[in-house]
């Protein structure tokens, strides 16, 4: 692919979808040669039976399951039946399992476990749900108040349990084919307002321990504590995840005690926090309606219950769009800005294997919501205001999502520094292939060149990037996509452009810059209307639907050299159907009210700032 035209130039519908159109230039001195760079999807958002809240729900999912699943094996879901990715293995992946009680359930059900002891540990695996509910009350209530029990608090089996996990990540790597990562969960969640972050380790120096909420609620902490193992030698980052339910705390302009946000501030967290999850299991973290009311496309998969509650977080604060804006305030203000963000996806299943499929979604909780009586998608008379078990709305679940990197080789030192230059996209769960690049001087047939990723990269910034260069002239987009093969054609590529004008208020434009059918309108930025759509009855995808491939050479219409912004790249699938209408076809009833019959999968890209 780096070595072709773009993509794949000008070919057929099948060669477009080849995989092959994507390959590499050989070689053995592949790395640090940007025109080198691949496609490459994973997961990092997964976990297994050694956290809590998957091991009480029925779920024995190894990490060693869980790396034979990313490698495209079957394995057993705990309803009985199995699950497999559709789409064939993925390239990297990380079993990060909560770090809160790592291991302690599996060893309390463990009779050669002096933990079977504790005098609560047979209730918590009995057969009745009244003994179930009470004893894992103990466990949960603890980490609500976010002070440990002393009977659970046993460091030697949660280090095992560490040590365990990262064995299993070194068995199942493999440089050039398969990569995995050290990696674990943070779950700060004060008063069920979603603080969580996934922490990553470039390689196999990783700390003994890893630092828990029960250490700090404070992500501010757990940043310190990254920076002290950086000093030693021990490289990671974290991941924030689900902002969507935070209720604002996630993308505040003050700091967590409620001070003001300072330089230091700014650049501590950009230096741990380059990347965040755009979209997963429990919802889309792009934009909300009430934040973005001209965005046609901004409901989209929004989840908006906070954890464990029925209480629906606000959305101010709360959204990736929105922090990338007031990143920019922050930015005029300080000369720093905390909210640089790159984009990725991931899944958050619990099953060891994320449900990414529309057409055989399984949820990610194990017995709440691996079946459909669980999920409750479909109307049942009698039933139809009731929410899911534990008074979760996992209808409202999504089949998502995946993250993408750029990079040369499939290896840990190389996605990890693909995550580190946010050279980096996310999907909503289909392997759409996207990259974007700005810059200047690119020839108008530069889709059509040998050499295009070397132009694209000598002559501009990917994905992830400043634009530093170019004066008051408009800098040129380079937008690519290239369909999932095992799904629906695109219907169209868009660019989002932030920024923050004179009086200081948030602003955005979406523009359509390329259509699977016409040309965009120059008056209203947008695609002609597309008057055929799926058959929900069938849900089969016709021939023909949609775009195997968009690309576009944009220029923005309404560019201002002094304005400070950011744009992104979104790709719109054509729609298909959601997992809640595939499940009600099958069993022979009506979707739940409420819920959209279709969705339309969506890949986004890491933004490019430029300007001011």
């Amino acid at each position: 692919m780096a070595s072709g035209r773009g993509f794949a130039g000008r070919r057929s519908a099948a060669v477009l979808a080849s995989a092959a159109t994507f390959a590499v230039l050989a070689g053995p001195a592949a790395a640090d040669v940007p025109e080198r760079r691949q496609v490459l999807f994973g997961d990092v958002h997964v976990h297994s039976r050694n956290s809590f809240d998957a091991y009480i729900f029925g779920i024995r999912a190894t990490p060693d399951d869980a790396y034979r699943y990313a490698r495209g094996e079957p394995i057993r879901h705990m309803a009985g039946y199995e699950i497999k990715l559709k789409g064939g293995a993925l390239d990297f992946y990380a079993v990060t399992d909560h770090s809160e009680y790592l291991g302690i359930l599996p060893a309390m059900d463990d009779p050669a476990s002096p933990m079977s002891l504790i005098d609560y540990a047979a209730d918590m695996f009995s057969s009745v749900r009244e003994k179930i509910s009470e004893a894992f009350g103990k466990v949960a209530g603890s980490l609500r108040s976010n002070t440990p029990r002393p009977e659970l608090d046993n460091k030697d089996v949660m280090r095992a349990t560490w040590n365990e996990n990262m064995a299993a990540a070194e068995r199942y790597y493999e440089p050039g084919k398969f990569t995995t990562f050290y990696g674990y969960e943070y779950t700060s969640a004060p008063a069920s307002q979603n603080l969580h972050r996934i922490v990553l380790f470039r390689g196999v120096n990783a700390p003994p321990m890893p630092f828990t909420s029960f250490d700090s609620q404070n992500p501010e902490d757990l940043w310190r504590w990254l920076d002290g193992l950086r000093a030693q030698g021990i490289e990671g980052l974290a991941i924030p995840h689900n902002s969507n339910v935070s209720n604002g705390k996630m993308f505040e302009m003050t700091d967590y005690s409620g001070g003001p946000i300072t330089a230091e501030y700014a650049r501590t967290r950009m230096r741990n926090e380059p990347i965040v999850e755009m979209t997963q299991v429990k919802g889309t973290s792009d934009t909300h309606p009430a934040l973005s009311p001209n965005d046609e496309w901004a409901d989209f998969e929004v989840y908006e219950t906070l954890i464990g509650t029925d209480v629906i977080g606000k959305a101010d604060g709360s959204y990736i769009r929105q922090a990338l804006q007031r990143g920019l305030t922050l930015e005029q203000q300080l000369g720093a800005n905390p909210y640089k963000f790159g984009l990725i996806g991931s899944s958050d299943t619990h099953n060891g294997g994320g449900p990414l499929d529309e057409d055989r979604y399984f949820g990610k909780t194990g017995a709440l919501d691996g079946t459909p009586e669980g999920r409750r998608a479909v109307t049942t008379p009698g039933e139809e205001q009731l929410t899911g078990a534990a008074g979760t709305p996992f209808f409202e679940w999504s089949a998502a999502g995946l993250a993408g990197v750029w990079a040369e080789q499939n290896n840990r030192d190389d996605i990890y520094a693909a995550f580190r230059r946010k050279e980096t996209f996310a999907t909503s769960g289909t392997r759409i292939k996207l990259r974007l690049f700005a810059g200047h001087g690119y020839p108008t047939d530069v889709f059509e060149r040998r050499d295009f990723a070397s132009l694209a990269y000598s002559g501009g910034v990917p994905m992830g990037g400043e634009l530093t260069t170019g004066g008051k002239d408009a800098p040129m987009f380079l937008a690519q996509a290239l369909k999932d093969p095992d799904s629906a054609g695109l219907e169209r590529l868009q660019l989002i452009r932030g920024w923050v004008d004179a009086k200081g208020n948030l602003r955005e434009q979406v523009y359509d810059v390329a259509c699977a059918s016409g040309s965009p309108d120059p008056r209203t930025y947008r695609c002609p209307a597309t008057s055929r759509g799926i058959d929900t009855a069938s849900c089969a995808i016709p021939m023909g639907y949609g775009a195997a491939q968009l690309q576009a050479r944009w220029r923005d219409p309404d560019y201002d050299p002094k304005r400070r912004a950011f744009y992104y790249l979104r790709v719109l699938e054509r729609p298909t159907c959601r997992w809640s209408t595939w499940e009600a076809n099958r069993l022979g009833k009506p979707v739940r009210k409420g819920l959209p019959l279709t969705i339309q999968e969506r890949g986004w890209s890491s933004p490019i700032w430029m300007g001011g």
